[in-house]
């Protein structure tokens, strides 16, 4: 029956071509939808992501890496005094407003001052040694190169933060931004730019365990204090994506996209294989004829929906990695990740989508008889 079902598909495939389309489109959009959501969010944990450290310890309740909040310098100590601990250092981040040149105007921009050492726990590991020689200067900023129009700047250009005078030294690439640029600079240039960040004060304390495994150990023996909330790396980074994807318009909309896609791939190949199931009563009445049972043929019907989803997924998912493509090459601030969970949830919820389909086309086949050949 499967055999006859792929026969049947490929001799009426002008029936089926809407429905496997349907399906196709609805996997490409739920991955691409995901993905980009993926993507776009792992922007904002960057700061983490590309850092060294094992261990982040911040302001209580801190809910992302861009809503930190000062705390004493000296909870250093706190994080030293570990035996677990190799090292660790302060790390200031925080918004700030980016003026512009010439009366252009102002951004929001994201402060990133950390210790330039080619050992730095935070040093965002973009930055070349030549870059941190640069940033050793204060007053001296680097920012991405996907934002020089947007901050209105170019290398060797003047501009002011919070009423700092910066001068732009380099440019990064590989460091989009969400919330707003990132501008990377020292601790004595981040200190001038984010006056609330006083000489006593930091944003986190980063850590380096002697033993990576450690950390979730260095992390709940901080966590004993009520004044400082720590996290290990994937933790605090897993912890600000959440915060974006639940907390935010953004994750709440592009999650309804992705719904809608499956709804309408839903709607249509449920229509389509009611239609074909229909156009096809006359060949399912003879196979009755012939002594067929009518579970056979529900079968049948349920393999054909199985097998337009096959198809659907099979055309999705290459078109799904060239649009991902496309998208990084063209729009450079936006980021699709399709890693192979995403990849394996989209097709199975396609799947079933079509395979629920089918079973409500089977409300067609009760119009089956022998006697309506004699019609």
């Amino acid at each position: 029956m499967a055999s006859y079902s792929l026969t049947t598909l490929w001799y009426e495939r002008q029936r089926y071509v809407p429905g496997v389309l349907a399906v196709a489109f609805s996997a490409l959009l739920i991955a691409l939808q995901v993905g980009l959501l993926l993507g776009l969010f792992s922007i904002t944990s960057i700061p983490i992501d590309h850092t060294k450290a094992d261990v982040w310890m911040g302001a209580p309740e801190v809910s992302s890496v861009d809503l930190g909040r000062p705390i004493p310098e000296g909870r250093l100590a706190r994080m030293a005094y570990l035996s677990e601990i190799k090292r660790c250092e302060i790390y200031l981040q925080g918004f700030a407003f980016w003026s512009k040149p010439n009366n252009g105007g102002s951004e929001l921009c994201m402060v990133i001052g950390s210790h330039l050492s080619p050992d730095s726990l935070g040093k965002i590991k973009e930055l070349t040694p030549e870059q941190c020689g640069l940033l050793a200067e204060e007053g001296t900023v680097i920012i991405d190169k996907s934002d020089e129009k947007k901050l209105g700047v170019e290398i060797e250009k003047k501009a002011e933060i919070s009423g700092y005078p910066v001068r732009v030294v380099s440019t990064t690439h590989g460091l989009p931004s969400l919330a707003g640029p990132y501008v990377l600079c020292s601790i004595a240039t981040a200190r001038k730019c984010l006056p609330v960040w006083k000489d006593n004060t930091t944003t986190y304390v980063l850590g380096q365990c002697r033993n990576r495994q450690d950390a979730p150990k260095v992390v709940k023996q901080l966590n004993q204090y009520k004044d400082v909330l720590a996290f290990t790396q994937d933790e605090f980074s897993k912890r600000t994506r959440l915060h974006w994807l639940l907390r935010t318009k953004a994750g709440i909309a592009l999650g309804y996209a992705a719904a809608l896609g499956l709804l309408v791939g839903a709607v249509v190949t449920s229509q389509t294989l009611y239609a074909a199931t229909v156009a096809s009563l006359r060949e399912y009445a003879v196979l009755r004829a012939l002594g067929i049972p009518r579970w056979r043929i529900a079968f049948m019907v349920v393999s054909q929906s199985f097998w337009i989803g096959i198809i659907g997924i099979a055309l999705a998912l290459p078109a799904a990695y060239g649009l991902a493509w496309a998208v990084e090459y063209f729009i450079r601030v936006a980021i699709v990740a399709l890693p192979w969970w995403l990849l394996s949830a989209a097709a199975a919820v396609t799947l079933a989508m079509a395979l629920v389909s089918g079973l409500f086309a089977l409300r067609s086949l009760r119009q089956i008889e022998p006697a309506m050949l004699l019609r």
